[in-house]
Parts: structure tokens; sequence; C-alpha cells
């Protein structure tokens, strides 16, 4: 199990039936957050929330599903979980109940084999309350879940974790894995993203020598021609206190790991989708040391994304 940084607990879920499942991010004290869409198929909940000049800047949980849009249901589960245990935004005294802000986003795992044949019961609301209960300061990474039904390109996805620090500030990235594009370098077992690997975490694969280019054959694209779509989703998390605005940035630059670890990345067809947190106050004013922090987040992602598929295969 992968230890989160203080502050932060992660529970999971799946249905090895359904072959899908859920990941929520639980923050002690709510965080400020943002989010940054780079997908052309996006599958989300409560982003609006998190943009500019709104009323809202801190959340209470992100949730992360299988399910495509079914799954979306995973955040009404976390939103009675949170709301019966009075945790949330207060708009007024009691009676009138608190309003837990869980922003969500999907991936499309419908296509994977396992049983759909749910009718008007899909099983996300009651995984995601599952996973509520199941929160803890340490995670597992590979087939759990949100990434338990993922595929990159044509290989197994999964769930990875990874962390990186500037000087004394820790990012770390949650990513659940289900690209279009393939995780390896066309003709090779080698991660796109083996540069970034920390402490042969990766396996110490590396490229043939001589290798070159080709065009990939292990990518989604010709399956996806007939049906379905596919996503990265996550989350980078921070101990830098970081403003909405910071945040934001900080989402961006880590879009930039997909594409460091998949090709193709952030297609018509993904719905790459990747919030910000922030608990901490560790500082971050000038804009060099988020440019940095930015950098390593992205890194993060790649290294998170291999990390889940390789621990999936």
């Amino acid at each position: 199990m992968i230890d989160l940084l203080p502050g932060y607990k992660i529970g999971q879920a799946q249905d090895a039936r359904v072959k899908t499942g859920v990941t929520i991010i639980l923050p002690d004290n709510p965080a400020i957050a943002s989010v940054d869409v780079r997908g052309g198929g996006p599958g989300t909940r409560e982003i609006s929330a998190l943009q500019d000049g709104g009323l809202i800047e801190q959340v209470h949980a992100l949730m992360l599903s299988g399910g495509s849009v079914y799954g979306l249901a995973a955040a009404d589960g976390a939103t009675a979980w949170l709301g019966g245990k009075g945790i949330g935004y207060a708009p007024g005294p009691a009676p009138i109940p608190v309003s837990p802000i869980v922003p969500s986003a999907i991936l499309f795992d419908n296509a994977n084999g396992g049983d759909k044949d749910w009718g008007q019961t899909p099983p996300f609301r009651d995984l995601a309350i599952a996973a509520c209960e199941a929160a803890e300061a340490s995670a597992n990474e590979g087939s759990v879940g949100a990434g338990y039904g993922a595929t990159a390109g044509l290989y197994p996805g999964g769930l990875g974790i990874a962390t990186e620090r500037v000087e004394n500030i820790s990012v770390q990235a949650v990513i659940a894995a289900n690209p279009v594009g393939s995780p390896f370098m066309p003709g090779t077992n080698c991660p796109w993203a083996w540069v970034y690997e920390r402490d042969g975490e990766f396996g110490s694969r590396r490229p043939p020598e001589g290798y070159r280019w080709s065009d990939p054959q292990d990518t989604k694209l010709a399956f996806l021609k007939a049906a379905g779509q596919s996503t990265v989703i996550g989350a980078i998390m921070t101990d830098a206190a970081l403003t909405q605005k910071q945040l934001k940035r900080l989402a961006i630059m880590a879009q930039d790991g997909i594409a460091m670890a998949v090709q193709p990345a952030h297609t018509p067809l993904d719905g790459d989708t990747l919030f910000a947190l922030s608990l901490g106050d560790k500082s971050c004013e000038r804009p060099i040391d988020l440019a940095a922090l930015g950098a390593a987040a992205a890194r993060a992602v790649a290294r998170a994304l291999t990390r889940g598929v390789l621990l999936a295969l």
C-alpha cells in the first residue's frame, strides 16, 4: 500500500461481477480545489462549481468512478454518507441540511465484459458508500477502485499513485488509467514514461537499443470506431498552501503527465479530467515555485498512470 500525504484519505470499492469500481478521496478538512478537463468526451459532476468567480472554493470529497454516465451516481452515495455525518457546506442553521460538495469524474468501462445488466439499480451509489466506510490514510494500486475495470490501450488499466517533491513541498497524483492510447512504446514492453521511473517501480524497462518509433498497433482506436469511450481521471494532492487560481494552473500543468505516459492523449474519445487539491501551509507564492511544482505534478501523473497499468498486468 502507498501512504498518502497527511490530511488525505482514500476509500475504494469494486464489484467483480460488474467489473467496475469507485475511488473516493476524502480530505480531513475541506480542501481548496480546482479542475482541468482536456479530453473531448468527459463525464463530470459539480466541476462548474469550481470555476473562478463562484461561491465554492473548497470540496469535502472527490469521487472517481467507472460506469460511464451511470457512475455519476457514485457521488450521490458519497454525498449522502457525508451529509449523514454533518460534513458539508452549511447554508443555514438546522434543520437546513448541510450540502457536501463532491465533484466527480467517470471513465468508460462498460464494454469490458462485466455484467452491466443492472436495470434501474446500478451499483455505484452503494459502492461509493462502501468506499467511504473503507477510507484510510494509505491505498492499494492496480486493479482496484475506479481502475478495477479499466483498460489502457489494449492492456489492463488500473489505479496508480505517485509522489514528487520540490524542496519541502510534496505533490501526489492519484490516477485511474483508462486511456484510448497505449502506455507502451510501439512494439515494446517499455513504458513511454520510463525516463521518470523512481526506484525501479516500472521494472527498469528500457527501450531496445537503436529503437525507432513505429505506428502503434495497441491503442483502442480500432475498437472504438465501433463503440465506446475512454479516459484518464484523477487528482493531484499537495501540502502547499495554494489558492484556487494556483490550483487551476497546477491541474493544467499536471495534464501534461498524461501525454508523457500515453500516446495518443487528450483525444476526442478520452475524457481526461484532473482535479487539484490543497491542504497544508507550505508557502508556494512565487510563480517560479508554482512552475516547478506543476512540472513535478506532471511527472507524478505520468508515473501514477504507468504504475496503475503495470500493477494491473
